[in-house]
């Protein structure tokens, strides 16, 4: 992770996958699976029966995928949620690689995804390695800052030991905090998810919904960020569609 990669940006194919004129049928794709999901269908065999009716490819699946969700499941997740004015003076818990690829993608101009339980998820994916795009510091940098605007008294990010590079990345962000002053910690550990989990005297920021469903408490960083981007923020670059409509026919 000695020099950044130039992008985390779009895929080729992304721009006519995800177009605008594709979202009525991905938003009715997600409500048909969650229909499924509530009646106890297997998601492997659900997801498959809604690909083939609507002609998703692989990489619109893992869209429809990430974004479906139970009502149960919407309902559990959103009564653990903690609005980001209520931060103030509490100790969050990131979890490292969930938001930073996600934010990656945002100020590269990816392609984002509104899911039914309100988080913003991609479809990224890291492969057991991580390297340094030139969005990184970027992308800490806007955590950084709106941390210190929603007056977050420490924040410690969990990094997946399995990941190539962690170590790396570790340094990287306790660099940015330094230049900064801002009071962080970083840890990387065998499994964040369930670290994250046994966290209970923190705020859990983390956009994974297991996470979500299991911790004490969570906030939604990537969702609110985005939303309170303004036109000319680098943020503003990135193309969310809305999956959480019920347009199921």
């Amino acid at each position: 992770m000695t020099g950044a990669q130039h992008s985390r940006g779009p895929r080729p194919q992304d721009p006519e996958l995800f177009a605008p004129a594709q979202h009525e049928r991905l938003q009715a794709a997600t409500s048909d699976l969650s229909w499924l999901l509530e009646r106890d269908y297997a998601l492997p065999s659900a997801l498959e029966l809604v690909g083939n009716r609507y002609g998703l490819t692989v990489r619109q699946r893992m869209a429809v995928q990430r974004c479906a969700c139970t009502e149960a499941q919407r309902t559990e997740r959103e009564a653990r949620r903690v609005d980001v004015t209520q931060l103030r003076g509490r100790r969050l818990a990131i979890d490292g690689f969930n938001v930073l690829i996600t934010l990656e993608g945002a100020l590269s101009g990816g392609y984002l995804f509104v899911a039914r339980d309100g988080c913003v998820r991609d479809v990224a994916s890291i492969h057991g390695t991580y390297r340094r795009v030139s969005e990184t510091d970027a992308a800490i940098d806007t955590v950084g800052q709106a941390l210190a605007g929603w007056g977050v008294a420490h924040a410690v990010w969990y990094l997946d030991q399995p990941v190539s590079n962690s170590g790396r990345l570790r340094a990287r962000i306790l660099e940015r905090a330094a230049l900064h002053g801002w009071a962080w910690t970083a840890e990387v550990v065998h499994n964040p998810d369930r670290t994250l989990v046994a966290d209970t005297e923190s705020v859990v920021g983390s956009g994974d919904s297991w996470v979500i469903e299991n911790a004490t408490c969570w906030a939604n960083l990537v969702g609110e960020l985005l939303r309170a981007a303004g036109p000319a923020d680098s943020l503003a670059r990135a193309h969310v569609a809305d999956l959480s409509l019920d347009e199921r026919p």
